[in-house]
Parts: C-alpha cells; structure tokens; sequence
C-alpha cells in the first residue's frame, strides 16, 4: 500500500474516531453516566491517531514534505472533520502521482 494510500486510510479511521468519541461516547459518558464508553472509544480513537502519526511521519518521508505540510496535516487530526479535509489535498495528490506513473507508455 502507498504512503499516501495508508494516510488517507489512517486519517479517516481516526476522523471517525474522534467524531465518535467527540459525539457518541461524551455524550453518553455525562448524559447518561457511562464513563465506560469514554474508555473504550477514547483507547480506540488513542492506537488510531497513534497509526495516523506514523502513517503521516512515513508519507511526508517518501514525498519530501517541508516540516509546514506536515504540521499542517498534524494540526487537522486535532480538529472535528479536520481529517476529512485533509484528504481531499490527499486524494488530489494521489491522483497526480497516479497520472505521472500510471500511463503506461514509456519514452524509446
């Protein structure tokens, strides 16, 4: 699997995450008095933004990002949705790259 390919995987498993530990789980934690539910989502949403950290350190290797990309696509793992539009910049990179590599002709 590409870099690119694994971080947009990572960033949207743990967007989801977070929305759910932000909207599910808070919600049923102080509303309904579970504190359980905090436990087992914010563990999950934990391993997850742990594997979106390595997945965006091993992107930005590859491709050579400056240290702002990388703090900025960082920062959007911090923020509600942030994820989500972190991987439209991420999709439109990947397909340039696809378009670069995938024609299939080769120069004789």
């Amino acid at each position: 699997m590409s870099a690119l390919r694994q971080l947009r995987w990572a960033a949207f498993l743990e967007g989801m995450s977070f929305l759910g530990l932000l909207f599910i789980a808070m919600p049923v934690k102080y509303l309904l008095g579970q504190p359980l539910a905090v436990r087992i989502t914010g563990a999950v949403h934990g391993l997850l933004f742990l594997l979106f950290v390595s997945s965006l350190f091993r992107a930005a290797s590859e491709h050579g990002w400056p240290a702002r990309r990388s703090l900025t696509a960082f920062g959007a793992s911090l923020l509600p949705f942030g994820t989500f539009v972190l991987d439209r910049a991420l999709r439109r990179e990947e397909r340039k790259g696809q378009s670069r590599s995938g024609s299939g002709l080769t120069p004789e």
